[in-house]
């Protein structure tokens, strides 16, 4: 009989949310994502990173689910996997886990399981750079929206995003290191980094993946679910069966009255001397159907999922703002953009003059993909036709990235 070798490696998976964004009636790690849960895809990419004892965190009476899931993922690794209870913190959480590893481990990594599909390479990266010497590492990605610093509704400065980068999990750290700094703890942190720094020691940076975003919001859940439909499985693990995703088409539409103060936008540009439509951005009833087209044919929810009211960042915002960051959640969820038409329905503004440019317009702040104009009045039928607003109907075409 062959017996595992006793790994030097700690994982400690934290699933012990409940959940309450993801507002979908179980704790966070046991909702499903296709067939199997978070947890489950969680595990699928643990074990097939290099072999580590893996201690998961369930929530009080979701141990025996919580283990299920491992041995159903973990395959010859069975033997090196524990559950514990998690605590009314993320930290309390993480340190039952901690104190559930064997002596033997010297590397711990501490994930969360709402990172259900991170890859394994990832897993490496972190492993690599304690290996080679560094205290602490974690998986980064660089910022790629322009971020401003708020007070209230003003925009009091810029912040360069040149310094700034999205920490993900795996974090890795050596065992004395994080040890010590959980022992140290008076105050509660939002990752394991920042309580190592804080007791003293260096973190080091390692490339991370679009692929281990965090599933908090509905809109994570629906874009997790696209990417498992329309990829090949991840780790390995089966799932829906569509190995040759196709190109997909989605329609989006969009309407804003006449109203407010300010220069119309639309389309792009702006239109000096046109009454502004109101919106909760610039009421650029253009973007906003090609927004929702896109994310429709992606599969990625819609305009309202991911730039609404409750997203005061988007408030004033132009159509490149709302393109660029819609080409980024295609990018992120295996897609590109193909091409897009769009229709606009108005008495005004005239768009013959500068169809070519709005063309232009949009097509740079999609990449590059070409984007259709076309515009037409209703003789006098409806809201369009009173003058009153501008309604605009949107075809995308996005293909597997």
């Amino acid at each position: 009989m062959s017996i595992t070798p006793v790994p030097r490696i700690g994982v400690v998976v934290v699933a012990a949310g409940s959940g309450t964004r993801l507002a979908a009636g179980a704790p966070k790690a046991f909702v499903g994502i296709d067939g199997t849960s978070i947890l489950h895809h969680a595990l699928a990419g643990v074990f097939a990173a290099p072999p580590a004892q893996v201690v998961i965190v369930a929530p009080a009476g979701r141990e025996g689910d919580a283990l299920s899931e491992a041995l159903a993922t973990a395959g010859d690794r069975r033997d090196l996997v524990s559950v514990v209870v998690g605590g009314e913190t993320r930290q309390a959480s993480v340190a039952a886990g901690l104190d559930a590893l064997w002596a033997d481990v010297e590397i711990v990594l501490v994930h969360d399981a709402a990172r259900a599909l991170t890859p394994p390479e990832v897993f490496e990266r972190v492993i690599g750079a304690i290996a080679a010497g560094a205290p602490g590492a974690i998986p980064v990605l660089p910022v790629i929206d322009t971020i401003k610093r708020v007070v209230a509704d003003e925009i009091v400065a810029v912040v360069d995003r040149a310094e700034l980068a999205a920490a993900q999990t795996p974090q890795g750290f050596r065992r004395d290191v994080l040890d010590e700094a959980y022992a140290s703890a008076r105050a509660e942190f939002t990752d394991d980094a920042a309580l190592v720094a804080e007791a003293g020691h260096a973190v080091a940076a390692v490339p991370g993946h679009p692929l281990a975003f965090k599933i908090t919001t509905a809109a994570d859940l629906d874009r997790a679910r696209h990417h498992l439909l329309a990829a090949p499985a991840p780790h390995g693990v089966a799932h829906l069966d569509n190995p040759h995703p196709i190109p997909r088409v989605g329609v989006g539409t969009d309407v804003h009255a006449f109203g407010g103060d300010g220069t119309l936008w639309l389309a792009g540009l702006e239109w000096p001397g046109e009454a502004p439509l109101s919106g909760h951005s610039d009421g650029d009833a253009v973007a906003h159907a090609i927004v929702d087209a896109l994310l429709s044919a992606a599969g990625l929810g819609d305009i309202g999922t991911h730039f609404g009211t409750d997203h005061p960042e988007y408030a004033g915002a132009h159509a490149d703002v709302f393109l660029s960051r819609t080409v980024a959640l295609l990018g992120e969820a295996g897609w590109r953009v193909g091409n897009v038409s769009v229709q606009v329905q108005a008495n005004r503004p005239r768009f013959s003059g500068r169809r070519a440019e709005a063309e232009r317009a949009l097509s740079a702040a999609l990449g590059g993909a070409p984007v259709s104009v076309s515009a037409t009045t209703t003789d006098g039928l409806g809201f369009t036709g009173r003058t009153e607003g501008v309604s605009v109907f949107a075809v995308a075409l996005v293909v597997p990235a």
